[in-house]
């Protein structure tokens, strides 16, 4: 089980429809895949997206972090002490947290499948399914009340809502608008991608809980790095709010926790560098008392399906946010989670259960 080769290629895949946050809008989905080859044959996958407004990486700062200073260190690695590989994967350099994701979810791949089990049940195996919400990207009320009727026709049973853009009476006729075409009895949730002051969050909340909008949950609500807002946002609402920027590693999240500045976490691949830290991030959350997400970037197939690994293995993740390849116009890859409307089923192949690769919308590699 030693490490031959680590190679990486970029993909890119348009999107159905804009994806529209405070931060950015996304038109392509672009990402870097990973492919490390071992001894025995077998190879694992792994992808990295590029999102400077979040993790700060670029495509090429990605590339050279995973064939420049991850591969080195790396090749020649016997991943039967794959202890070895993470210490070395996460010691190589600071940050660069969406190209280490690439490299760990690869290095899992490879892991489970020598241990022949899908890689879900391999950290634990605690569900066989999971349901992922839709998002909802923020636009003119009309158009986010059409999106969500649409999304909810689709069979989708909660709906990840983006708001932050514009006046604080914007995002509440939003809201507003989309409970008047959907009613009840689908469940919402707001993600500002840390588009409110502390004040205005608390304002918009409080409004939002006195008509009676019936808000699941708030994913970070201001700045990420203004933990005091944060706190002051969880301690004056009643709608629950969760930390999502706020958290990229073990620090970050224990001194969230130890402020008891949210109520929730999003753990997200990219931001904690993979599943070897985003174990952690976890252990320490139900620790604490305190349940997660796990969300995603715009990423495609590769990435989704590692998340989607992760959050099964774990009883303490009780939130799904994994509606990305959804926004796709074409696939790249066979195998992997396969989507029944809201529902993600897993493929009973060991690792990530991934088949077949393409490269540029064309068949490229046949792994079997």
């Amino acid at each position: 089980m030693i490490i031959q080769s680590i190679e990486s290629f970029q993909v890119a895949v348009p999107l159905k429809k804009p994806f529209k946050t405070a931060l950015r809008t996304v038109t392509i989905a672009e990402s870097i895949y990973v492919r490390i080859t071992v001894d025995d044959g077998r190879v694992g996958w792994g992808e990295a997206p590029p999102t400077h407004v979040i993790t700060g990486e670029s495509l090429a700062s990605i590339r050279y972090a995973i064939e420049e200073v991850f591969a080195p260190l790396l090749i020649g690695q016997d991943l039967r002490y794959n202890e070895q590989a993470f210490q070395k994967l996460h010691k190589a350099m600071v940050r660069n947290t969406s190209a280490k994701a690439a490299v760990d979810m690869a290095l899992y791949d490879l892991i489970s499948q020598r241990a022949e089990m899908p890689l879900y049940q391999f950290l634990g195996g605690h569900k066989k399914e999971l349901e992922t919400d839709y998002t909802v990207s923020v636009n003119a009320p009309a158009e986010m009340s059409a999106d969500a009727a649409k999304y909810v026709a689709n069979g989708f049973n909660v709906l990840k809502v983006k708001v932050g853009i514009g006046e604080i009476a914007e995002d509440i006729a939003r809201i507003k608008a989309i409970r008047d075409e959907i009613g009840y009895a689908t469940k919402l949730r707001l993600d500002a991608n840390q588009g409110w002051e502390p004040k205005e969050a608390v304002f918009a909340i409080c409004k939002m809980e006195d008509l009676g909008l019936d808000i699941e949950l708030i994913e970070q609500p201001v700045l990420a790095r203004d933990f005091h807002g944060l706190k002051y946002v969880t301690d004056h609402t009643l709608t629950p709010i969760m930390a999502d920027e706020s958290v990229f590693s073990v620090q970050d999240a224990k001194n969230i926790l130890e402020m008891r500045a949210a109520d929730l976490i999003n753990i997200k691949l990219m931001k904690a560098g993979g599943i070897y830290q985003a174990m952690k991030i976890n252990a320490l959350a139900e620790s604490n008392g305190v349940k997660c997400m796990t969300g995603s970037m715009i990423e495609t197939k590769i990435g989704i399906t590692a998340a989607a690994h992760f959050a099964a293995s774990q009883p303490n993740i009780q939130y799904y946010d994994f509606d990305a390849p959804l926004m796709l116009n074409f696939e790249t890859i066979s195998g992997g989670v396969t989507y029944k409307e809201s529902k993600i089923f897993f493929s009973e192949r060991s690792g990530l259960g991934i088949e077949k690769v393409n490269k540029g919308g064309e068949q490229d590699d046949n792994i079997t």
